[in-house]
């Protein structure tokens, strides 16, 4: 895994498959739900109507194909471990979404810090299994990842791409 000495730059390159397959959904999602629109037993939707087929696949295209790209620039990144971060991030939002369902979220509605980390535990865990970050790596990806996601997200809203600004 490429370390160039600078953890700021080491934690984004790490992360940043992760970040694509996080974002994609935003700009290629819908159409048919991920939970099929079943109920739970609580009789609440499973992940709600913004989880779909088509933004869970393209995230994970995506960001396998970015992965994919930083393996040819050999920088020390694996197409695999693009796959499995890029999996691992859908994965932790699609959980997210779970437990927001539970509490009486509606879909869209913020869960502060949630929003913000879900992702990134998926991706950081699912990576155990393949190339585990540093402990300051991941520690970085935490502490910059919120400001970030803010900022996309704020800017994906101004820019209409997205129904909330966060």
């Amino acid at each position: 895994m490429l370390n160039v000495g600078n953890p700021i730059i080491d934690a984004l390159v790490f992360i940043f498959p992760a970040y694509c397959a996080n974002a994609v959904p935003v700009i290629f999602g819908g159409g048919r739900r991920l939970d099929g629109g079943r109920l739970f037993a609580d009789g609440k939707p499973i992940l709600g109507s913004n989880k779909t087929v088509r933004g869970f696949v393209s995230g994970l295209v995506v960001g396998t194909l970015v992965g994919f790209a930083m393996s040819l620039l050999n920088i020390g990144y694996s197409v695999l471990l693009g796959f499995v971060v890029s999996l691992g991030a859908l994965s932790g939002d699609l959980g997210e979404a779970f437990v927001k369902r539970r509490l009486g979220f509606v879909p869209g509605a913020a869960f502060p810090v949630a929003d913000q980390l879900d992702f990134v535990v998926g991706a950081l865990v699912f990576s155990l299994i393949v190339s585990p970050p540093s402990l300051l790596v991941a520690g970085v990806v935490v502490i910059v990842t919120p400001p970030i996601h803010l900022l996309t997200n704020f800017l994906a809203y101004h820019m209409g791409v997205k129904k909330e600004p966060w």
